[in-house]
């Protein structure tokens, strides 16, 4: 998922093109509709130089004009034949142009936005979805802050090609022809002649897009570093400064920063090099423009009015080659957020069963590689029968967090079969099949909000009353209640103004809410005080009365009680058995009975 230097050469691609405007079809109505304004501004716009030069040429010198013989006879049954009248009467039908032009220049530049407002909530959404169905490991290989700048600035990217490019490009591009087209009509020769300089604008333009788009795509490949980085930092802040590297993680983002500010300078540089251009070149064309109208001894008001469409002309061009670098961005943007789309890595849920799961586990010779041929799972072959309680230990590494993973679908196995209840786990549809298995795992994660909030889900048929009936059956409701609000204490981000017991134990409510078949404990009592564990262990023993429980556990006095032990080495089962017959067949398990407890001198059987 990491950007592609070589594809962002290729900026717009038609194909991608299309794609992106497939999104506006739903709202076609805002589309059509400033597709049409943008008609009807291009025609109005040459009309105030045509009664400009109409103006001061019949008004002010009773000159005959080029309008039609209607509009010149209604204006003068208007005026009444006296001048001042003749041009207060113009100045009128200008002002009321101006306003309709100003209403229509409203209703264009709205309809673009709401356009392209719409597009990126549908395609952000879209994109979102495709996150959450991402199978885990591509998190674990794309930084978290790319998938933001995906999300968020990409995605709004793609709405400048709708708000300030594509709609708006077509409108000066009309606006321009249809000037030229009164130009010429007026005189043919004064255009020809005023444009002399118009190829040199062209030029210029084409090496300020190219420039442009240039430092912009290292601009945003800068702010995708930026984002990736900082947000790594800030939620590894701890370890930054556990470590005393702020130094050197600063010195890190000094240098992105830096990259960031030499591309931005290059687009600041483009820029202070065109528009002068452009200004010296229209320059040269009114230059051209009187030099001919005073060589020709033409009227004023023919140079009055090509000053104006010289004007309509340069100004779109000046932000034209703008424009087409905003387009190109978007399709830059496109490219990147259509490739989070095109992720086909998801879990697939291509499974029909959805019923109530009894709790009966099999692995049988289940294989599994996050990178194969680097095996994590090799031939793990296990049964837990319906509410009995399974205990996996093992040294850091061994695969125990991974057969949850694989349980729950998280990850697919390689090879072997997984089955619950007798039916192969993907064919059970996903998201039921989740539901009934509560996972606790060590590190506990908490969403800013309530603690209410955070144990429901959000889920609006689990009640206050549920809630409160749940913690008191575990034991945590006066804890909860010790908290500043109680169930409506705002838990900050990542919870860090509450305790790990304490986050564990709210945990351990948003479980048992779910009401699982099957639970499954990773190392739920590690690193939590010794009041906090008793607390924890009385909620452990009430949650997994009757239930199936897998529980993954460092420390051993804590499984004791599980009816069978499998242990773990380095991907393989070793053994399986009770607590008393793992010991009396002193191999792994006895070993590593013997390292936590003969030291401390309370060994016993």
């Amino acid at each position: 998922m990491a950007d592609s230097p070589g594809k962002q050469k290729k900026a717009f691609d038609t194909a991608r093109f299309g794609r992106v405007m497939r999104y506006a079809r739903p709202y076609r109505l805002y589309f059509w509709g400033a597709m049409v304004l943008a008609i009807l501004l291009a025609i109005i716009s040459p009309v105030r130089g045509v009664l400009i030069q109409y103006t001061v040429d019949r008004g002010l010198k009773q000159q005959p004009g080029k309008l039609p013989d209607w509009f010149d006879s209604l204006t003068q049954q208007w005026s009444g034949g006296d001048a001042v009248k003749f041009v207060v009467v113009l100045t009128l039908i200008q002002v009321a142009i101006i306003v309709v032009e100003t209403i229509m220049r409203f209703f264009f530049t709205y309809a673009s936005g709401i356009l392209g407002q719409n597009v990126i909530k549908d395609l952000r959404v879209e994109v979102y979805r495709k996150i959450l169905s991402f199978r885990l490991r591509q998190f674990d290989r794309t930084p978290i802050g790319t998938l933001t700048t995906r999300t968020i600035n990409d995605v709004e990217a793609i709405n400048e090609i709708f708000s300030n490019g594509f709609i708006p490009i077509v409108a000066d591009m009309l606006t321009i022809v249809f000037t030229l087209a009164a130009m010429l009509w007026m005189d043919w020769r004064l255009t020809l002649v005023s444009l002399i300089p118009f190829p040199l604008l062209l030029i210029a333009t084409w090496y300020f897009k190219e420039s442009v788009n240039k430092s912009f795509i290292k601009v945003r490949n800068a702010v995708t570093q930026l984002n990736a980085f900082v947000q790594e930092h800030i939620t590894g802040m701890a370890i930054v400064q556990a470590f005393a590297a702020e130094d050197r993680e600063y010195n890190k983002f000094e240098r992105i920063n830096r990259h960031h500010r030499n591309a931005n300078i290059q687009a600041i540089f483009a820029y202070s090099v065109f528009f002068p251009i452009v200004e010296v070149i229209l320059a040269v064309s009114l230059g051209l423009l009187v030099w001919w109208v005073a060589g020709q001894r033409l009227d004023s008001g023919l140079l009055i009015a090509f000053v104006l469409f010289l004007n309509q002309i340069f100004r779109p061009l000046r932000f034209i080659a703008d424009k087409f670098n905003v387009i190109q961005m978007g399709m830059v943007a496109s490219e990147r957020v259509f490739t989070v789309l095109d992720n086909e890595d998801t879990m697939a849920d291509a499974g029909t069963v959805e019923r109530k799961l009894q709790g009966e586990v099999v692995f049988d010779r289940v294989n599994f590689a996050y990178n194969p041929p680097d095996w994590v799972l090799r031939q793990v072959s296990f049964t837990i029968a319906k509410g009995e309680t399974l205990a996996i230990v093992g040294s850091t590494g061994s695969g125990k967090t991974t057969i949850i993973s694989l349980l729950n679908r998280l990850y697919d196995a390689t090879d072997g079969s997984i089955l619950l209840d007798g039916i192969p786990v993907n064919e059970y549809k996903l998201h039921p099949l989740r539901e009934q298995i509560g996972v606790v795992l060590q590190d506990v994660f908490l969403f800013s909000g309530s603690v209410l909030e955070n144990v429901t889900m959000l889920r609006p048929d689990i009640s206050r009353e549920q809630v409160v009936h749940a913690a008191q059956l575990i034991g945590i409701h006066d804890f909860i209640m010790q908290l500043p609000g109680g169930y409506d204490y705002k838990v900050q981000e990542r919870a860090a103004t509450i305790s790990a017991g304490q986050r564990q134990l709210i945990s351990f409510l948003r479980c048992l809410l779910f009401n699982p078949a099957i639970l499954v404990l990773d190392e739920a009592t590690s690193n939590i005080d010794t009041e906090s564990e008793q607390l924890i262990q009385h909620a452990i023993d009430t949650m997994i009365a009757d239930r199936t429980a897998i529980v993954i556990a460092h420390r051993l006095s804590t499984i004791r009680k599980a009816d069978k032990i499998l242990v773990m080495e380095k991907g393989e089962v070793k053994e399986i058995g009770t607590h008393d017959e793992l010991l009396a067949a002193n191999g792994h398990y006895s070993r590593l009975h013997k390292m936590q407890f003969e030291q401390s001198g309370i060994l016993s059987a």
